[in-house]
């Protein structure tokens, strides 16, 4: 029998772990694939360092704003140090390899996606290039919509849009009507923006390729491409509680209608079917060749390559054939523009990808990667959907979301791998997709609507309809349950 200081000391030690592993979970929890080492280093003094050093890490993620230091930085060194511990250990252990294999195996899952989402960020900043998000703002201000419809519609649009390309770039898009169109009117901007965080989060719940977490959750094999999409109904109850019930609160006006005129340019419809082609070819690969996703979206970019290629290279008998058909009409404000054309460069639009979120993105992975390792993720693992209902666990993380971006929440529930059915799987891919929306900081989305509507958008302006977006979130879970009872 151990001697009771003995005793005493364990239960400090283990409470200690549980206290920073909470600490960890709540602040930052994220993805990890490797399973725990042999070697339970939960309550040594190297696995509470690492926990710390993520949590350090973390706080200055935190501070972004108040420090101005990228958010990918202190990830990023946190990743080294942790690894270099763990490696460390299993050296003096006699056991290098060990840890290496672990180490290969958290940064191929990460390669996977990186891979994946660089594809996807090429096209749609292709897309921008060419103008076509720039055409679709063009011809909702020119129409001249009352305040009420421009709500509507943004809503729609950003939930509708969403499902194909980022929440943010989205959100961006929708709110760049707004300011135009509702210019000087703060509050109708503020309650608009608010619409279109809520709207573009939940639009990217039911598709798999709508936001990062749902196409995490498909890329693990936990629920097949066709099965996102019961979730449509409960995305649309989710956008569309809150606004009806903002849409009480909406001084209708007719604002003037405004001349802009933006023509698309070469090439852009066609880069649009050549990504929907390609996420055609990514899902086949997936289903039907059972590889991963991210080989057809490679694919897909070398089709954009080819495509790239030939618009540069036939682009002076274009432009020839413009200036002569332009010249015939005497229209010259388009001749005076042909003559800022640049040919379209694919190495230019991949340069242009959120990098600094994709290295946030690898230094995350790696730190929880290590942190699993040595067992933490198992030990929370058993004590939250072990001890808990999936049913109330799913509720709970989707709320933590609204404090955490829900990319970590989602990837820390595939680091687990809990027993969940079909239905929990789909659940916590509604929760964190949605929960986000509670805090304008809890998602992208709303993060760069407070830089683009800067001081009218604001944190205050967003905690003003959290008690409807809650609603949403409750009604979303409910309707969930209700209609996708045989899953569960």
């Amino acid at each position: 029998m151990k001697p009771p200081n003995v005793l005493a000391a364990r239960l400090l030690a283990r409470r200690v772990a549980w206290l920073l592993i909470a600490l960890c979970t709540i602040a930052f929890p994220t993805l990890s694939y490797a399973d725990a080492g042999p070697l339970d280093l939960t309550l040594s003094l190297a696995g509470i360092t690492c926990v710390a050093i993520f949590i350090l890490a973390y706080a200055l993620v935190m501070s972004e704003e108040l420090i101005h230091m990228r958010k990918s930085k202190p990830v990023l060194v946190a990743a080294g140090l942790i690894w270099a511990i763990v490696a460390w250990v299993y050296v003096q252990a006699g056991m290098p390899e060990v840890s290496e294999i672990a180490f290969r195996e958290t940064l191929l899952e990460y390669t996977e996606l990186l891979l994946f989402l660089l594809v996807a960020m090429t096209y749609i900043n292709a897309m921008e290039e060419r103008r076509t998000f720039d055409a679709l703002r063009a011809w909702l201000v020119r129409k001249g919509f009352s305040y009420r419809s421009l709500f509507w519609i943004t809503g729609f649009l950003a939930f509708g849009i969403s499902a194909i390309a980022n929440n943010m770039t989205t959100a961006m898009l929708m709110c760049a009507v707004v300011l135009k169109v509702a210019e000087g009117d703060k509050k109708f901007i503020g309650l608009c923006c608010v619409n279109v965080v809520v709207a573009s989060n939940a639009g990217g719940a039911f598709s798999p390729f709508g936001d990062i977490t749902t196409l995490m959750v498909w890329q693990a094999g936990q629920v097949p491409f066709s099965g996102f999409f019961v979730l449509l109904l409960p995305a649309i109850v989710n956008f569309m509680v809150p606004a009806v019930i903002m849409n009480f609160f909406i001084v209708n006006r007719q604002p003037a209608a405004l001349t802009e005129t933006v023509w698309l340019k070469r090439g852009a419809r066609r880069i649009i079917v050549l990504f929907l082609i390609t996420v055609a070819i990514s899902v086949l690969c997936h289903s039907v060749l059972h590889l991963p996703p991210a080989m057809g979206m490679m694919f897909g970019l070398g089709l954009l390559q080819f495509f790239g290629y030939y618009l540069r290279r036939s682009l002076p008998r274009s432009l020839e054939r413009k200036r002569e058909r332009y010249s015939r009409r005497g229209d010259w404000k388009k001749l005076e523009q042909l003559g800022s054309v640049v040919p379209f460069d694919i190495f230019s639009r991949i340069a242009r990808s959120e990098w600094d979120t994709l290295l946030f993105f690898y230094g995350v992975v790696l730190c929880v990667g290590g942190l699993g390792f040595m067992g933490y993720l198992s030990l929370l693992s058993e004590t939250l959907y072990g001890g808990w209902n999936p049913v109330w666990a799913n509720v709970v993380l989707g709320l933590i979301s609204a404090v955490v971006d829900n990319i970590p929440v989602m990837f820390a529930v595939l680091s687990m791998a809990p027993d969940m059915s079909e239905g929990n799987w789909l659940l916590i891919t509604l929760t964190a997709g949605v929960g986000g929306s509670l805090l304008s900081m809890g998602s992208a989305a709303g993060v760069a609507l407070m830089g683009q509507a800067r001081g009218i958008y604001t944190f205050m302006v967003h905690l003003r309809w959290v008690p409807a977006i809650l609603l949403g979130y409750a009604a979303s879970i409910a309707t969930h349950l209700l209609i996708n009872a045989s899953l569960f």
